[in-house]
């Protein structure tokens, strides 16, 4: 046994949090602001009311949108949920009630809040087996961006994030990958990009023209400038996704400016829920026969939220990152 000299505050709460189980395990915010208002505590036990279950978390997803709630700056007011709250969207686990559910491996959506907690209740309807041959942690990578991907590419043949660059190249795409940092350019040259082309450098837009003249579609994760500027490569009946605003802000792509460059719009994954719930189980399924692979950049365990939401926001992260509950 050691001892490490004058431990800092964050990882004595974290392991104090580790081991204290007589209730729920989470993650609460009690206020808006830095990564740091996310402190681990615990929570009276979740039941299940008519129609719902319980899942015993073992991993969840944080997301870029995630990281702007907690700062009390989400896309849209609507999305700013009633403090004290525990955020946390998609998560993967065992069903742990006496429900017909019971014992299985599923994924589900929480309609944006509880993921970041060791238990967690869903409507029923929200279940999806995760496939045999899936780990859950995949599953839970694919959830949301899977489906994403899915919809977009059923609209306009391409997808989201690292996951574009697989199902692009799968329907016979020549791709372009943009990204800011080269270890992200890497990874998207490993899955299968064309051309990569890093966007915080001046004259980028020359460097994609000249490699392959005007393009048919953008998917931009970025928004703000670079994704205007993206916008601005697209020829005459190409299509405009935006599905992310990594930037803080979406492209300020207006419809007078799309009609007038004779562009196509296509926001979001668009469709009803149970068209949604479709797409992520054909995401999951694709995955599970080797088609489709996420990539999961980072794991940190649950009470290290904070920490998760602090790498995002530095974009220190590739990939997608997720919460582990030990």
């Amino acid at each position: 046994m050691f001892w490490r000299a004058c431990p800092d505050l964050g990882s004595l709460r974290e392991e104090s949090f580790r081991w204290r189980r007589p209730g729920v395990r989470a993650v609460m915010m009690r206020e808006f602001g830095p990564p740091e208002v996310l402190e681990p505590a615990e929570v009276a036990e979740v039941r299940a009311g008519p129609d719902e279950v319980v899942i015993g978390v073992e991993f969840a997803n944080v997301t870029f949108v995630e990281t702007q709630v907690r700062a009390g700056r989400p896309p849209h007011p609507s999305m700013l949920p009633a403090l004290p709250a525990i955020l946390g969207n998609g998560v993967g686990g065992t069903v742990s009630d006496s429900s017909p559910w019971s014992g299985l491996q599923v994924v589900a959506s929480l309609n944006g809040t509880g993921g970041y907690a060791e238990r967690a209740v869903t409507t029923a309807s929200q279940l999806i087996r995760i496939p045999d041959g899936l780990a859950t942690r995949d599953a839970v990578a694919l959830l949301a961006d899977g489906r994403t991907a899915l919809a977009l590419v059923e609209a306009a043949g391409g997808g989201v994030g690292t996951l574009l660059v697989q199902v692009a190249r799968r329907a016979g795409a020549r791709v372009v990958a943009l990204a800011g940092q080269q270890r992200k350019l890497a990874l998207a040259r490993d899955l299968g990009a064309d051309v990569t082309v890093d966007y915080s450098r001046d004259g980028w837009e020359r460097q994609v023209r000249d490699a392959v003249g005007e393009v048919d579609v953008v998917f931009d994760g970025v928004g703000g400038d670079i994704g205007l500027a993206a916008f601005g490569l697209l020829g005459a009946g190409g299509r405009f996704c935006p599905f992310g605003m990594a930037s803080g802000r979406f492209a300020p792509v207006t419809p007078e400016l799309a009609q007038d460059r004779q562009v196509t719009v296509r926001t979001g994954a668009g469709g009803n829920p149970a068209h949604l719930a479709a797409l992520a189980r054909m995401a999951l399924a694709e995955a599970a026969a080797g088609r489709l692979r996420p990539v999961i950049g980072q794991e940190f365990e649950l009470a290290g939220a904070a920490r998760a939401h602090a790498a995002i926001e530095a974009r220190k992260t590739v990939g997608k990152t997720l919460l582990t509950v030990p």
